[in-house]
């Protein structure tokens, strides 16, 4: 017996609709795509570290404390350096780079520092401090001359003050 068999011829993928639409499609996308640029600032976090090795060199661990109404600029071994008051509700940047450029003469190969803030620290307020500990810019007549002070910057929580700190405080708010 004799069988029959179709030839059937395979069929043809119609692809000219979908290659329109890519053709259209795809310089939309790209005219419509917004390109942004991202500017990333690289934060080390400080690193726990047992009282032993704090105390081993004379090196300075410098530490800037946010606080309402100060900031509190001072070594993590040797105590408190400065306290720089606010002035009408704003933290006085000038004074704490003066400060620091002071530190940098002392410590020239010093690079790191860490901030730590109170934690309903407004977030431009942290960027401004940043920015003030990172470096600063001098007129020497026409030029303006940048300096570098402390470009590796630590962020942290502000220890809690004292009980008799907080009260004292308080007491001059009023």
């Amino acid at each position: 017996m004799r069988r029959r068999r179709l030839h059937k011829d395979p069929a043809h993928l119609e692809i000219t609709a979908f290659i329109n639409l890519i053709v259209v499609l795809v310089p939309f996308l790209l005219s419509t795509a917004v390109f942004t640029r991202l500017a990333v600032m690289d934060l080390n976090l400080p690193a726990q570290q047992s009282a032993v090795e704090q105390i081993k060199g004379p090196e300075l661990q410098l530490e800037i404390v946010m606080r309402k109404d100060a900031l509190e600029v001072g070594d993590r071994i040797g105590g408190l350096i400065q306290r720089i008051e606010a002035r009408e509700g704003q933290h006085d940047l000038k004074a704490l780079q003066a400060l620091l450029v002071q530190v940098k003469g002392k410590f020239p190969d010093k690079r790191e520092a860490s901030l730590l803030a109170e934690p309903d620290t407004p977030y431009d307020t942290l960027v401004q401090v940043m920015d003030a500990m990172r470096g600063t810019v001098t007129a020497e007549g026409p030029k303006l001359i940048r300096a570098e002070l402390f470009p590796s910057i630590s962020i942290g929580d502000a220890p809690v003050r004292g009980a008799a700190a907080a009260l004292a405080a308080g007491k001059k708010a009023i």
